[in-house]
């Protein structure tokens, strides 16, 4: 019997806070995926100013429940933003279902929480259409980590798109966002086999660095970096001191700062961060790749693949015996700026059809499980 085919629209706000990738793609919900279109949507002055603040106060449960005033306020803005977005995108194509990420303004799996503001039932009021969202809920509550979730669409676009494996090469992803994390593929692309980790910071420290200190929101192509000298001192206590995870917990930008850098010039501090965040995502990936005869090929996503000076950092502590090959996804004919946005069209397609988004080998939850609340409020 045909499947059914769903036009499904991803919305994804990551950690940069600075606006909104809007993806809408056809998907079956399991081996289909075809690019529709993809558009990115920078967040009004106010908008932004005020999830970068929640972001800052919510550090605790307690905090949740001491701003829920300003966390509403903010969550309807943020939401009459999309709903405004999304009409004119309906408007001119057909749309089934939405998947909405929303924005991140606390995630602490240990306590049980993730919060991804952007009400649904609102939503779907306001575009007319069945609104999936909150999708890491269901993952936390059976003990997941509530994150990565992007796995199960890596392992799609694996097999539909990345032509030249062969019995020689293991394939992974490595997406840089504010953090950054890795998929590795099955060879024979079973989703039970695939893993996820997070790894470390990816962009958030280097971000909150130019933000502090230059009226830029990051690095571009890394210059400011590369053109710095690394303070040794500094790097090497960080490198010693840094709490080596066991990759088996999910990470969130709140759990890194940057006042170790107080009193550095720009540059300096720039080239500093970006050394200590290359050396850590290495570790991440060296630990976590065996040695054998293959060519370990990673695939490049997120925001910091186009930091070049920190690829070529990352490259340098790769382990050379490991034979580590790195990508840019942008080179299989793929859009690395909006994997995830498409991701959560994927995974709200998923969510309908009951078909798991999460699984013990990437967000640690005790079964395979499907997630996203699904909303029809109109």
């Amino acid at each position: 019997m045909k499947k059914k085919l769903f036009n499904s629209l991803g919305i994804m706000s990551g950690t940069s806070m600075d606006g909104v990738d809007i993806s809408l793609i056809k998907t079956d919900g399991e081996n289909y995926f075809e690019r529709i279109l993809d558009e990115y949507h920078d967040f009004p002055n106010d908008l932004y100013e005020k999830l970068i603040r929640l972001r800052k106060i919510i550090n605790s449960k307690e905090d949740i429940e001491n701003h829920q005033v300003e966390i509403k306020e903010t969550e309807r803005n943020f939401t009459l933003f999309h709903a405004k977005i999304i009409n004119k995108i309906i408007s001119q194509n057909k749309i089934d279902i939405v998947g909405l990420h929303g924005q991140t303004i606390f995630h602490s799996p240990k306590n049980k929480i993730s919060i991804q503001i952007g009400d649904g039932k609102l939503l779907s009021q306001l575009i007319k259409k069945k609104v999936i969202f909150n999708f890491r809920k269901n993952d936390i509550e059976n003990n997941g980590q509530g994150a990565p979730l992007t796995p199960i669409f890596h392992n799609l676009i694996a097999k539909n798109n990345i032509k030249t494996l062969n019995a020689n090469i293991s394939l992974s992803f490595l997406n840089i966002g504010g953090i950054s994390n890795m998929t590795k593929i099955n060879k024979n692309f079973n989703p039970n086999l695939m893993e996820g980790f997070d790894l470390g910071p990816g962009n958030c420290l280097i971000d909150s660095w130019i933000k502090k200190n230059t009226h830029l929101k990051y690095d571009q192509d890394g210059k400011i970096a590369s053109s710095g000298k690394i303070n040794q001192l500094i790097l090497n206590q960080v490198i010693d001191n840094f709490n080596s995870p066991n990759y088996l917990k999910s990470l969130d930008i709140n759990d890194y700062e940057i006042s170790f850098l107080r009193g550095l010039e720009l540059e300096e501090g720039c080239r500093t961060i970006t050394e200590i965040t290359a050396n850590l995502i290495a570790n991440g990936i060296n630990n976590l790749t065996k040695q054998n005869n293959d060519i370990n090929l990673f695939i490049l996503c997120g925001g910091g693949r186009k930091n070049k000076f920190l690829i070529k950092r990352i490259e340098n502590y790769l382990v050379a015996e490991k034979n580590f090959v790195l990508k840019d996804i942008d080179e299989y004919n793929l859009d690395g700026d909006f994997i995830e946005s498409q991701a959560f069209g994927f995974l709200a397609a998923r969510s309908v059809l009951n078909l798991p988004i999460s699984f013990p080998n990437t967000t640690r939850c005790q079964k395979a499980i499907s997630g996203g609340e699904i909303i029809e409020n109109f």
